[in-house]
């Protein structure tokens, strides 16, 4: 270990690498390249983005940066095969002795890093009885089974936290440096009840007031807070959800409150017993709500609480209308993503093909009913024979029924070799920036294995229509820069506030409750 390493470890510096330097900034002028490692910002450590950001503020900074050198392979044992010298053969860690540093006044330095965490991911401290990674089944990538929780997070990218992991420097850097809003998993206002849900590990709580959801809120009074309610039956559901309503509405920082049901998969071993929504019950929820959404209107001016679209469908009751949304503040929680979908109809339809076409829509079990009566009109084409397909999930269970988890397994098992001309996917389903779906099942693949076209579809109706029509790549959703595209990639340099979309169906893994997503 160098010097220069062993003076990291001992002041907890986090080593930032940067991945690109802005032509013509003062970053590049000072000699910096990508590659090259952020050490100091004022002579003090970073932890994250949020952090460098807030040092920038001062005006004048000076930044430390290091520049890796690969060090020569090692030997960590001796070899006995051809096979042991390739596997003892491991490259040491990259030395940082090579640093120099330059100022700014006034300017952004022009660096873009590698992670937007520079000291990991803050993992959380509860076993919540509907946790989604405690539902996963075995051989994804590792980042799908990482519990994070990391308020940092949610106000980068709206990733839910439930705060039960927060120190009393986490509490005050939230307001220190105003990081609102933020993204709260509530679940209940009954203390008793949300610790008999949640189960928080006493020896990963690290400030016991934190776990104390009344008090957390209050002491984020000049945070205003997104909050979301995952319903489970007979447990938070009809009294109980009155009595967290009505707590979370009377706090002038709660700007609303979403009610999602909770997202379940076949892979409940050793976990507690819990079932979904029946018809009736999803109903009475409904009921419910809609008397604090008309109060809540009369009084406020807006509805406060959402539900989710699940709800309206397992109800069989209709969806609002998009003035009801209120602008969709609650969208990538699952509240409203069938009615954006909706809104923009359809472009001007051809009455006929150049030549005919079959054409699948792969859907959830959930969303094929709505996806198929929106798409009527394409019907009318002639030489289109448009088909909406339920796909059930072979890789959650069957009662997983929302899109965005849908799987390359599920579709393998659902669309026969050469009996379409183009199948169209969910834009969900797909890894941000790719073309990869959670299996890591490649469009590329399900092309040359089906033989017909493979697309993604689009985060619209209209945008839908024109890539069955035109062939038009999709520019809709996909799982955007969320928790889980962090815990993924490790990629991103967004600026704090920056509009990067938050994922839905992955990021939502870790879960209190999938975010689920619609067709498109």
């Amino acid at each position: 270990m160098t010097a220069a390493e062993r003076q990291i470890l001992d002041e907890q510096i986090f080593p930032a690498p940067i991945k690109t330097v802005e032509a013509g900034s003062p970053a590049e002028r000072a000699g910096v390249r990508p590659g090259d490692v952020l050490l100091r910002v004022n002579g003090q450590s970073v932890t994250d983005v949020l952090a460098y950001r807030h040092q920038l503020e001062r005006g004048v900074v000076t930044l430390e940066i290091a520049r890796p050198r690969e060090a020569l392979q090692v030997m960590t044992g001796v070899p006995t095969t051809a096979q042991d010298h390739h596997r003892l053969m491991l490259k040491a860690p990259p030395s940082l002795d090579d640093t120099f540093a330059f100022t700014v006044e006034w300017e952004d330095p022009g660096l873009d890093f590698e992670e937007v965490l520079f000291d990991g991911i803050k993992k959380c401290a509860n076993k919540c009885d509907f946790c989604y990674v405690h539902q996963m089944p075995r051989g994804f990538r590792k980042s799908l089974y990482i519990m994070d929780d990391d308020y940092r997070l949610s106000f980068l990218y709206g990733s839910f936290v439930t705060l039960t992991n927060l120190t009393e420097g986490d509490i005050q850097r939230i307001l220190n440096e105003n990081l609102s809003p933020l993204y709260v998993s509530v679940h209940t206002a009954n203390q008793d009840l949300r610790q008999d849900m949640m189960k928080w590990w006493k020896l990963k709580v690290k400030d016991p007031q934190a776990v104390q959801i009344r008090s957390m809120i209050e002491r984020l009074e000049s945070i205003d807070l997104y909050t979301q309610i995952v319903l489970v039956p007979e447990r938070n559901d009809r009294e109980n959800l009155d009595e967290t309503v009505e707590y979370l509405s009377s706090r002038p920082n709660v700007l609303s409150a979403a009610v999602v049901p909770i997202g379940l998969t076949g892979h409940r071993k050793n976990l507690p017993d819990v079932r979904t929504f029946t018809r009736e019950e999803a109903q009475d929820t409904l009921k419910r709500l809609n008397v604090w959404r008309k109060k809540f209107l009369a009084e406020r001016g807006t509805r406060f609480v959402f539900p989710s679209d699940e709800i309206y469908l397992l109800a069989g009751e209709p969806l609002p209308s998009e003035e009801e949304y209120e602008g969709f503040p609650m969208l990538e929680n699952g509240v409203g993503m069938i009615r954006d979908f909706l809104t923009e109809g359809l472009p001007a339809l051809p009455a006929a093909l150049p030549e005919p076409r079959k054409v699948i829509l792969g859907t959830g079990l959930l969303f094929a009913e709505s996806l198929d009566r929106a798409v009527e009109p394409l019907r009318q084409i002639a030489g289109l024979d448009i088909e909406v397909r339920a796909v059930e999930n072979k890789t959650f269970g069957r009662i997983t029924t929302v899109a965005g988890l849908l799987t390359g397994r599920c579709f393998r098992h659902a669309v026969q070799p050469g009996e379409a001309d183009l199948l169209i996917v969910p834009p969900t389903t797909l890894r941000y920036g790719t073309e990869l779906m959670l299996d890591d099942v490649s469009l590329s693949e399900l092309r040359n294995e089906f033989r017909m076209d493979v697309r993604a579809g689009g985060s619209t109706l209209g945008e839908l229509a024109r890539v069955i029509l035109d062939g038009a790549q999709s520019s809709g959703h996909q799982w955007g820069m969320s928790a889980h595209a962090v815990k993924d990639s490790g990629r991103g340099g967004a600026a704090p506030g920056e509009a990067l979309e938050t994922d839905v169906a992955e990021s939502g893994m870790h879960g209190e409750g999938v975010k689920g997503r619609g067709q498109a």
